[in-house]
């Protein structure tokens, strides 16, 4: 029996990371495939049943994972980005979610042909989305402007708000009155409202406090975390149902941004461990659906996903941003993206099955109509979110503009040469004079610490894909590259090779986990690239030929000249490193840095 239930164990871990490998390598959703894989491993083959492998603990389990999973979105939002268009988040997460709840309720009840009841809590449960979804479809679309914030904070606050909602219908139900539960729900929303936030940011306060005072070992640091989200999430849902969630969210928003203390290892690790929590979660919802409801084929229920898209999304965002500043492009994209996750999934999951127990709903009809929108809503979204924004001329999946840590004179030099290639450069230095020459000459620069968190907040990274962190301090240099390597990715964070490291076997050396990729060329230091703008070295492009191959090149200027980037026949752009040097081809570029003497000769 111990190893029966070892073995459906094992096949929910390792069906939900493969489904996550193969999503990354196909370029598709995760959920899409991680749904699939649930819904084929549980009421299709039988090989996984989550009931008898986790028993009475699963939707506790579910809960507590869901709290993470908010807790971890939650640290991802800044409310500097509130500033810039908090007035069209709060109209979409109160009268965008009201507007959302009423016309998908009608559509439940009109289209798909459940019960009024059953058609409110439906509704009342798909106006989440959620950070399991939203925030992968962000990192692959990669809008411009504010249009990435609105969506990523409408995903993320509407979780919670849809949760207590969605009990608070429940106890409408089982009151069976309306005006008791009128009451109910007025009362609910704001006692969960008042005690969620506080209980938040009570939480945020012990978490600063210890890390402020060293009073935890850094071991320990994110398991005593972790053992405080839950505290808050439990104690919160102990004195109002479904509070937790919004208890976690906002202590993730306030740990994200208070200055006392770093929680960049706190974000990591739930970075980690929500990607583990998403790929179990998913499987085990999916594997829970009643073979004989799964309705795949029924047009009405196909009927009800379309409206969700086509008119119940578009109409709540036309009322959220009626006389707002936002383009009608970015309004285009915001009605077409609306996808749900996980908070959808496993809300529907507790509640149904509490439905059903009364005797008042068929909970596999509830739950199988849910996962269809799922399916559904993140497979239209997530198909086509890319090309919809590209062709909406709202977002640059592709950037290949440079951020520079640095605008000293040959920075500069780097920095207008991609510029005048069509590149988006953007310097930052600490050098007011040099952010001064660099906008003299035409450069977007700005002064600050390129380790900020407040520079970091302002940056407008529109069109920008890659660091090249390129100040005399190695240190500044490495740590830049660390703390650009969530946004661009290891692959996209570049430095100059460290003064004491003069060969690539002596970088081999230094942990590859505390640096970026080294610039250029086994020698090229700070020192070395001083030296050579000192004795006049410039920042040159070549084309290169049939005829000027990159071998001609090489005999023209030397062995001194140092390749910089390689643009392709298609414009995009390739940093040359340390190990990776540059083999231009015919019909692409080579910016370089070549020694005067050398041109003229």
């Amino acid at each position: 029996m111990n190893e029966h239930l070892l073995i459906g164990l094992a096949n929910i871990i390792i069906l939900g990371i493969l489904a996550q490998w193969l999503a990354w390598r196909l370029h598709l959703p995760a959920i899409l495939l991680l749904l699939l894989f649930g819904i084929i491993a549980g009421p299709v083959a039988g090989v996984i049943d989550p009931d008898a492998v986790l028993g009475a603990t699963l939707f506790p389990l579910v809960s507590v994972s869901v709290a993470i999973i908010l807790f971890e979105g939650g640290l991802s939002l800044k409310l500097g980005e509130l500033r810039r268009a908090g007035g069209v988040i709060t109209r979409l997460v109160t009268a965008g979610l009201l507007v959302t709840w009423v016309l998908a309720a009608a559509a439940a009840y009109f289209v798909a042909g459940l019960e009024a009841s059953s058609a409110v809590l439906l509704g009342a449960i798909l106006v989440v989305s959620g950070p399991t979804v939203i925030v992968p479809l962000l990192r692959q679309v990669r809008p411009l402007g504010n249009i990435g914030s609105i969506v990523k904070w409408e995903g993320i606050v509407n979780d919670p708000i849809g949760a207590i909602l969605a009990v608070l219908v429940y106890e409408v139900i089982i009151a069976r009155g309306v005006g008791e539960g009128l009451s109910l729900v007025v009362f609910g929303v704001l006692k969960a409202f008042v005690l969620g936030s506080l209980l938040g940011l009570a939480g945020a306060v012990v978490i600063v406090l210890l890390l402020w005072r060293y009073l935890i070992p850094d071991f320990l640091q994110n398991p005593v975390a972790l053992m405080i989200v839950i505290l808050c999430y439990v104690a919160s849902n102990a004195l109002q149902a479904e509070s937790g969630l919004l208890a976690v969210t906002v202590m993730g928003i306030a740990l994200a941004n208070q200055k006392f203390v770093s929680i960049r290892h706190i974000l990591e690790f739930k970075e980690n461990l929500r990607v583990l929590l998403i790929s179990i979660l998913f499987i085990v919802l999916a594997a829970r659906l009643p073979a004989a409801e799964l309705a795949l084929a029924h047009p009405e229920n196909w009927a009800f996903v379309v409206l969700l898209i086509l008119v119940v999304r578009p109409a709540a965002v036309l009322a959220s941003t009626f006389r707002s500043s936002l383009k009608k492009t970015e309004r285009l994209f915001l009605m077409w993206m609306a996808p749900r996750g996980i908070v959808a999934a496993a809300v529907v999951s507790v509640f149904a099955i509490r439905l059903g127990e009364a005797g008042l709903i068929e909970s596999g009809t509830l739950i199988s109509l849910t996962f269809q929108v799922i399916i559904g809503t993140v497979a239209v979204y997530g198909l086509t979110a890319s090309r919809v924004a590209r062709w909406l001329d709202v977002s640059q999946p592709d950037p290949q503009g440079v951020l520079l840590a640095g605008a000293h004179p040959w920075a500069r030099s780097i920095g207008k040469i991609l510029q005048d290639e069509g590149f988006t450069v953007s310097l930052v230095d600490t050098n007011w004079e040099n952010v001064t020459e660099a906008r003299n000459v035409g450069l977007r620069s700005q002064c600050g610490n390129i380790l900020s968190e407040e520079l970091l907040a302002n940056l407008q990274l529109d069109g920008i894909g890659r660091l090249l962190s390129l100040t005399p301090n190695d240190e500044v240099n490495s740590l830049a590259a660390l703390h650009f390597v969530d946004i661009f990715g290891r692959s996209e964070v570049y430095q100059l090779a460290p003064t004491h490291t003069g060969s690539i076997s002596q970088q081999a050396v230094m942990p590859k986990h505390l640096h970026g990729r080294f610039l250029f060329g086994k020698t090229a230091t700070w020192e070395y690239l001083d030296d050579r703008f000192r004795k006049g070295a410039v920042v040159k492009k070549n084309s290169i030929t049939d005829e000027f191959t990159f071998e001609k090149f090489k005999g023209m200027y030397g062995e001194s000249a140092l390749p910089l980037f390689v643009i392709t026949e298609s414009r995009s752009l390739t940093v040359c490193t340390a190990a990776n040097p540059a083999s231009p081809r015919s019909g692409q570029a080579l910016i370089s840095v070549v020694d005067p003497l050398k041109e003229s000769g």
